[in-house]
């Protein structure tokens, strides 16, 4: 049996345990009920030997008795019921359309089962707590969400694809990225770029940086998504390509950098087949303005919530225990000013491919 064929048959085989253990409940007149990993910051564990974020132990019973989850419980039995369809028809569909395939009125009242798509997307998350099984593995994709070109020939669902001759926008990368979809094969590549924005992306793209630095670019239209974060992890530890990271000098990007290098509180479960521990951060920094003249004229003053979330990220364990993150966000706080990438276009369009990032990168200025 095929690696894919076997995760599909072990996650129907989770799906019908998940119903067996409500059945069950139900049949010996006891509340049905299903315990689902609590997805917080306070059952977010720092790994010091794996440098990611995992799950704690905690968990909550979701049971029908109980008047402030019956709804929620109903929900998740919805979704897990949806998921073993597509699993049993081995398809895959979008989060949006399991969402209509769940939504209805319930016979002989007013009430739906789903009124907005914001209700259902946390339940699959918590079905993929609950059972131990990422989305991508229930058969569900969300819409594409960022770009990649470079050096290097892939093969998506049977289809071969050069990245070297994307044009423009390059290569549209699919939420599920998984072996048995995404093969890489030929390439040239030294190393992977991650981009916050798309329009920054497209200056690289258009000045054909990843052809004389000889690397992967590719970006996620600011936090990236699953996708981008999962094929970037599957080429840093299949191809052993090392993964930089640019983005805006401000607590948001470097909050982009760090759910790349140690994962995501929210979706702790899963930073073992996300987080990059060795990704390194290539952004803008609050010292650039003096180290490459650059205008006081294009800083942005920071706002309240900037300064708070700045505080609140130099507390996080994994940047506390690192003096230039510190020396980082104070200098930032300091000086009372962010910056965005689209700065360095004040001395030239070209200035951030052509000599900022070429000499960050030779001078190895960057935060790890």
């Amino acid at each position: 049996m095929s690696k894919s064929k076997k995760r599909h048959a072990e996650t129907g085989k989770k799906l019908e345990g998940l119903a067996q253990v409500v059945v069950k409940s139900a049949k010996a007149k006891r509340d049905p009920g299903i315990e689902i990993p609590t997805r917080a910051l306070s059952n977010s564990v720092y790994d010091e030997r794996r440098k990611i974020i995992t799950m704690g132990g905690a968990k909550q019973l979701r049971s029908f008795f109980n008047l402030g989850q019956a709804k929620k419980f109903m929900q998740t039995i919805l979704i897990a019921s949806g998921c073993k369809e597509l699993n049993e028809q081995a398809k895959t569909t979008s989060i949006r359309d399991l969402f209509y395939h769940c939504k209805h009125t319930i016979e002989g009242t007013r009430e739906n089962t789903f009124d907005d798509q914001s209700e259902s997307d946390p339940i699959i998350e918590d079905l993929e707590v609950a059972i131990g099984s990422l989305r991508e593995e229930l058969g569900l994709f969300a819409e594409n969400k960022g770009s990649m070109v470079g050096p290097m020939t892939i093969v998506d669902d049977g289809d071969t694809i050069d990245l070297r001759r994307m044009g423009s926008g390059g290569w549209s990368v699919p939420s599920i990225v998984e072996d048995d979809v995404i093969q890489f094969r030929k390439h040239e590549a030294q190393f992977i770029l991650l981009i916050e924005k798309a329009a920054i992306w497209k200056r690289f793209n258009e000045d054909r940086f990843w052809q004389k630095h000889r690397c992967l670019i590719i970006h996620g239209g600011g936090q990236p998504p699953r996708g981008v974060r999962r094929l970037m992890y599957r080429m840093h530890s299949e191809l052993n390509l090392p993964v930089y990271v640019l983005t805006d000098n401000d607590p948001w990007g470097y909050y982009i950098y760090s759910v790349v290098k140690q994962g995501s509180i929210n979706l702790a479960f899963e930073s073992q087949r996300m987080a990059v521990p060795k990704a390194r951060f290539v952004g803008m920094s609050s010292f650039d303005v003096e180290r490459f003249n650059i205008s006081k004229s294009v800083t942005i003053a920071l706002k309240d919530e900037d300064r708070s979330r700045a505080k609140e990220i130099m507390a996080y364990p994994w940047f506390a225990a690192k003096k230039e993150w510190q020396k980082e966000i104070e200098h930032m706080l300091k000086t009372g000013v962010k910056l965005e990438l689209e700065a360095l276009s004040s001395k030239d369009f070209s200035f951030i491919t052509e000599t900022y990032l070429p000499d960050k990168m030779r001078r190895k200025q960057w935060l790890d």
